[in-house]
């Protein structure tokens, strides 16, 4: 049916999977599609929904798709720290002519117990570093080449897949996906003789045992602060995310 509700929710975090769930079981009549940039081999996807993988080709390639799929609305539910990704979306919505807004969960705050040290960005991170420490690099593969540099390091990397190429730098190298068990996560980092953990502030439950574990043995973090958030509505949590998609349909 022409003009009928067609949703397109930019995801790659796992609250836009459970927005994907919640959508699909509250209102089974629209049509919706989560896409994802493709950068696991083997994503988690909900049941019941539909899922591409891939870019879109840059803005233009993203408004064709709007204009040629008939999407009504655009949810935004990437990585707080997928700058291009947003810019992007929020320049297509525009261009297309259709509402978009941009779900951001809330960062991690500081407690008591924490050894934090929050850096603007990744080189300032890997200076922040002692001679000889072993961080914990708690970062995707496309954001460790800063810390070939620091040859006195002796990293331990975590990464969900295996890297297609050698790595940039000597380390220990992790396989697979974080614990969400703080235990865990505390004896993966006494095993490998961790002195530092360093990680952005994605925020969100998921990725939150690392954090505490680092607490709990009083383990100094470099944190790297998020980029500033970007133009537009933003929604701070599922049940408003939830309200925005289906408000218009």
């Amino acid at each position: 049916m022409a003009g009928a509700p067609f949703i397109l929710l930019l995801g790659g975090t796992s609250e836009a999977s459970v927005l994907a769930r919640r959508l699909r079981t509250t209102r089974p009549d629209i049509q919706l599609l989560l896409s994802l940039a493709g950068r696991t081999k083997a994503p988690a996807l909900p049941e019941g929904v539909e899922t591409r993988i891939g870019g879109f080709g840059g803005v233009d390639g993203l408004v064709r798709f709007i204009r040629e799929h008939g999407v009504t609305r655009l949810l935004d539910a990437t990585h707080p720290y997928a700058v291009g990704m947003s810019r992007n979306a929020g320049e297509a919505a525009c261009l297309a002519g259709i509402p978009r807004a941009i779900f951001q969960r809330p960062p991690w705050g500081q407690t008591d117990g924490d050894r934090w040290q929050e850096v603007a960005c990744l080189r300032t991170a890997r200076d922040a570093l002692p001679s000889g420490a072993r961080p914990f690099l708690a970062l995707g593969s496309q954001h460790i080449a800063p810390f070939r540099h620091r040859p006195d390091l002796r990293p331990v990397l975590r990464q969900v897949d295996a890297p297609a190429e050698p790595l940039p730098f000597a380390a220990t190298l992790i396989t697979g996906k974080p614990s969400q068990d703080v235990a865990e996560e505390a004896a993966l980092f006494r095993a490998h003789g961790v002195t530092h953990l360093v990680c952005r502030n994605s925020g969100g439950a998921r990725g939150y045992a690392k954090i505490a574990a680092a607490r709990k043995l009083q383990l100094p973090v470099i944190l790297i602060q998020r980029p500033p958030e970007p133009d537009g509505p933003i929604l701070r949590d599922l049940d408003a995310a939830l309200s925005w998609l289906i408000s218009s349909s």
